[in-house]
């Protein structure tokens, strides 16, 4: 006889491989773990998180992690409306440009908004003083810590916020904080700490003087084996030294390993290697493995049987990665890709024409729940 443990767990793997594949899962009860983290690193540090909806913006998981996190940070007007319809709390309002027709509508949906050069605060800042706004101005310190040069936002020539301080100084009496983004996959401590100490050093003079500041993203502390006590203390004094209160922007940090996204083998043929192709795509469903040229993960990735494992779609690099598997690829089997959150959900589209990925849910009982699909009619309405 199974215990209640095992039926429930035949039950849950039942319903998964009944929806139609290709889908993301998202498992709350790893999402919660990283919410978890988060939440202490707030009460720890007295610092505040802010979800990036350029990394995760799939709202019907925002109840729970609106419980654990103060609100969202945005990079363009749909981001900020979606912060304040889907998630509550603040809502921060950033864009490299903002244009003149939406400018207003930003600023109504916002608490702070935040600018990324001083023309562009001279150019909006009076509208969002009108309405009593909290107005931020980000600063590109100059140094970064980032594994790719084209996700480095100090690279050179870096059109990333204000570098030099002789423009800023003019309008420091009329911003409440600063917002700086200098990391990006950032999972080692002692780069951050050095970092902060350049920044100290540098902005110190102007940073008594703010209300608040933000740090950014890209800092992997929900990591596992990740010093969050060390990097509370480090937060929290900082915040003391000067007054201030100190944001994060968690993005892929808030839902690491918290998706996978699952395919179905269509079809496996042998050109020197064996080939397996799914039901999906790079190029539409995962499309930062193209842009930094990486390749996802499976689990456990054991076994005598190799298998390049590709997407669908015309593009011939449309590959997943290459993997060890118990036993020969065939028609009908399933794997499943994992981390599929962060990046992923945001930048999905419709090359080739190929089936969107559904979006599926593993709530905290087990159950799985289909919470969005996406049909013929979709795709013929995203075009004209």
């Amino acid at each position: 006889m199974l215990s209640s443990s095992c039926s429930r767990t035949k039950e849950v793997r039942s319903q998964e491989l009944t929806l139609q594949t290709p889908y993301y899962l998202l498992d709350k009860s790893v999402l919660l773990r990283n919410l978890e983290k988060i939440s202490y690193l707030r009460q720890t540090s007295g610092v505040k998180c802010v979800l990036a909806l350029k990394a995760f913006a799939t709202w019907s998981v925002f109840d729970l992690m609106a419980e654990h996190m103060d609100g969202t940070t945005s990079s363009s007007l749909y981001e900020v409306k979606l912060g304040r319809e889907k998630f509550g709390g603040e809502t921060h309002a950033y864009s490299v440009a903002w244009a003149d027709h939406e400018i207003d509508e930003a600023i109504a949906a916002c608490d702070k908004i935040i600018f990324n050069s001083v023309s562009q605060f001279e150019r909006y800042a009076q509208k969002a003083e009108a309405q009593n706004k909290k107005i931020g101005l980000r600063l590109n310190p100059g140094i970064s810590h980032s594994h790719f040069l084209l996700a480095d936002p100090a690279r050179p020539f870096s059109r990333l916020g204000e570098w030099d301080m002789d423009r800023v100084t003019p309008v420091l009496d009329r911003i409440s904080g600063v917002m700086f983004h200098f990391n990006c996959e950032n999972d080692e401590y002692e780069s951050l700490d050095t970092l902060l100490k350049a920044i100290e050093e540098r902005y110190g003079e102007i940073l008594h003087k703010l209300e608040w500041v933000s740090l950014g993203g890209g800092i992997r502390f929900t990591n596992e084996n990740y010093p969050i006590d060390t990097l509370a203390k480090r937060l929290k004094d900082m915040s003391e030294r000067y007054g201030i209160q100190l944001y994060l922007e968690p993005g892929e940090a808030s839902v690491t390993k918290s998706t996978t996204l699952e395919v179905t083998v269509l079809d496996t043929v042998f050109n020197g290697k064996n080939v397996a192709i799914v039901d999906s795509s790079t190029e539409a469903h995962m499309l930062d493995l193209l842009t930094y040229s990486e390749y996802t993960s499976v689990a456990p990735n054991t076994g005598p049987h190799t298998y390049i494992v590709c997407g669908k779609t015309c593009l011939a690099g449309d590959i997943f990665g290459e993997f060890q598997f118990e036993h020969e690829l065939k028609a009908g089997d399933r794997i499943a890709f994992l981390d599929a959150g962060g990046y992923t959900m945001v930048k999905k589209n419709w090359f080739n024409g190929v089936q969107m990925p559904s979006i599926a849910v593993r709530h905290l009982d087990g159950q799985v729940e289909l919470v969005k699909e996406f049909t013929f009619e979709d795709y013929a309405q995203s075009l004209s």
